[in-house]
């Protein structure tokens, strides 16, 4: 029996590091795979880069490796000149679009290239960080329109390759996940009004997220679960 193996897409990030680690840790995966952007990945992975991704994937490939799980632990809220808009007039055409490649087209973009990899003949796991503001139906606040949206076209990618890859293994799961406040510098800005113990460090968040994968089933496909495991609508 091939032995089960695991990849972490932007391992080098708060939640995509503390999830490698505690992949590693555990007996359930032989092997286990980050890539990011930093020197440490045996491929450099770049969300902007499609040939960046494609490069990852063959190199599994190459390895002889058909994931088990693949996690895929990135996301833009903010980088050093633009954060999350407050209003209408905030919106920018750049800034739009620098949310939607990172939060929607590279996830996308990793299925493309990582799922044809994924093992097809047991059961499979393909999960991307999405959020609850990525909601319609929860949305009561507005604002955050680059993020919200983004998101929100995550989640429906996550759709759409759900129900074509279970043509393909009808054992497969692929869900978006929220995963709380988090203790990232994608959060820092934003932690003030955090309640009291829904602040989560990245450990524990990792640890929170693969509690919810583990309890999925291949009839869970296609939705979006929070840390807790409740689902959230679209």
């Amino acid at each position: 029996m091939t032995a089960r193996s695991a990849v972490v897409i932007g391992a080098g990030g708060g939640i995509g590091r503390a999830m490698l680690e505690i992949l590693r840790d555990e007996d359930e995966y032989g092997e286990t795979v980050g890539f990011s952007r930093s020197e440490n990945s045996p491929v450099k992975l770049d969300l902007t880069s499609e040939e960046s991704i494609a490069s990852a994937a063959e190199w599994i490939k190459d390895k002889g490796l058909q994931p088990d799980l693949v996690f895929v632990a990135t996301g833009l809220l903010h980088n050093e000149s633009r954060g999350p808009e407050k209003s209408l007039r905030e919106l920018d055409g750049d800034w739009l679009s620098e949310n939607y490649r990172i939060n929607a087209i590279g996830p996308a973009l990793v299925a493309k290239h990582f799922l044809p990899t994924m093992n097809r003949n047991g059961p499979s796991i393909f999960a991307a960080l999405s959020a609850r503001v990525g909601s319609v139906s929860d949305n009561r606040l507005g604002g955050w329109y680059g993020y919200r949206a983004a998101k929100a076209a995550l989640n429906m990618m996550i759709r759409n390759l759900a129900i074509e890859w279970q043509r393909k293994n009808r054992r497969s799961i692929i869900v978006a996940l929220h995963p709380g406040t988090v203790d990232t510098e994608l959060s820092e800005p934003f932690q003030s009004n955090v309640p009291p113990g829904k602040l989560f460090d990245a450990e524990r968040a990792a640890g929170q997220l693969l509690d919810v994968l583990d309890g999925l089933k291949p009839a869970d496909t296609g939705r979006i679960f929070a840390w807790d495991g409740e689902e959230i609508t679209p």
